[in-house]
């Protein structure tokens, strides 16, 4: 019987426990934005550009090439996010690259010329 109140009272603290976890604070949304690049150079750039005013957290998966990032959307929106990225020479979702800032990215991070992620 002792093993069984301690099995429920350790179910129940591990069930609130999650449920706290999955709060988000209000006017914070998190999202998942492609973004096209090839090595380590690139995530740390995407990240720097993606970092602004309102921004709590970004990171990008090389891997993958999805960046999340967490933000408040009174200080900033998905379409600032994506412009700044842009801006640095990466393809952000939908938005292009601005073409005088991919042609001044190291020859490694040239994700359109050359594919090979390491």
């Amino acid at each position: 019987m002792k093993r069984f109140i301690v099995f429920v009272i350790a179910v129940i603290s591990s069930f609130s426990t999650a449920v706290l976890a999955q709060t988000t604070d209000k006017g914070t949304i998190t999202e998942k934005i492609k973004v096209a690049g090839n090595c380590g150079m690139c995530k740390q750039r995407i990240e720097n550009a993606a970092y602004g005013k309102g921004v709590k957290h970004a990171e990008w998966d090389k891997a993958t090439g999805m960046l999340t990032v967490t933000y408040r959307t009174d200080k900033t929106s998905g379409t600032d996010i994506l412009k700044r990225i842009a801006s640095v020479g990466h393809d952000a979702d939908e938005l292009h690259a601005d073409s005088a800032a991919y042609q001044k990215l190291p020859a490694c991070c040239a994700y359109k010329t050359n594919p090979n992620r390491h």
